[in-house]
């Protein structure tokens, strides 16, 4: 008998077991999905963009070129030095915002073969301090997909805290500028084929951050995201217009990340 007990409890229990194993337990309520309500539907689209960015705007560099069109033979402040020559009204009018640069980039001295091929190093002449030249160290990635190098360079724009964030590449053996923005900058970084510039924000403990991807069909570098982002506190609180572009350059305007500059918040800063 208590053999029969005992062989009829472990068939219960083994019962029960395999009844249990595998099935469907309730998670318990789930919200109910709701899509986007759009406002307004009656409402004609806007025919015109919002802002003019101007992320399709290209300039040729002009009297900057290398043989072979290797980038890393370009001399980065020759670059700087034919916008400065092709921009006067930014840089060297009488009502120049951003004359200081061009005084001191006498402090950066001069290549030798500027504009030329150059067979190694930063071959500099005349003199002046590097540590006051407004040009930054120039950084180098395939950021357009053809399999060879572009250049991201910076340099201040003076007076001010402010910084010139600049992309070249080679186009039928020109260098073209293909990416261009002035901004207060927090840091530049280059991300896989991305660069992404971060700024002081008006906000305390947000910082704006554009994100720039190249475009095969418009042979730039555009604006592919625009954001504001919580980072934590912050120690200054910049002014920003909301009317302007992100972008304003003179012409109308790195696996990793590998920061391009820190430059600290200016009090006044350019617009957004």
């Amino acid at each position: 008998m208590a053999v029969g007990a005992s062989a009829a409890l472990a068939c219960a229990l083994l019962l029960g077991a395999c009844g249990d194993s595998g099935g469907l337990v309730s998670a318990g309520a789930t919200p109910t999905a709701s899509g986007p309500t759009r406002l307004w539907p009656g409402e004609p689209p806007a025919s015109s963009p919002a802002y003019d960015y101007g992320e399709a705007e290209t300039e040729v560099v002009k009297g900057v070129g290398a043989v072979g069109e290797d980038i890393h033979r370009v001399d980065p402040v020759a670059v700087v030095r034919a916008e400065i020559a092709a921009h006067p009204d930014m840089y060297s009018g009488s009502a120049a915002p951003y004359g200081g640069t061009a005084a001191r980039m006498a402090e950066c001295g001069r290549s030798e073969r500027e504009g030329e091929e150059r067979g190694g190093g930063e071959e500099r002449s005349g003199g002046g301090d590097p540590a006051r030249c407004p040009v930054l160290k120039a950084y180098y990635r395939d950021l357009t997909g053809d399999g060879r190098d572009d250049m991201v360079l910076g340099f201040r724009l003076l007076p001010g805290n402010q910084t010139a964030v600049r992309m070249y590449t080679f186009e039928a053996d020109r260098l073209v500028q293909v990416l261009a923005s002035d901004d207060a900058v927090l840091a530049v970084e280059l991300a896989g084929r991305t660069v992404i510039i971060r700024s002081p924000a008006a906000i305390v403990g947000y910082e704006y951050r554009t994100q720039w991807t190249w475009d095969e069909d418009q042979l730039a570098m555009l604006l592919t995201r625009d954001e504001i982002l919580r980072v934590g506190g912050a120690s200054a609180k910049p002014s920003r217009s909301p009317s302007a572009s992100p972008s304003a350059s003179p012409s109308a305007s790195p696996s990793g990340s590998a920061p391009l500059s820190s430059a600290p918040p200016s009090p006044s800063v350019s617009a957004r």
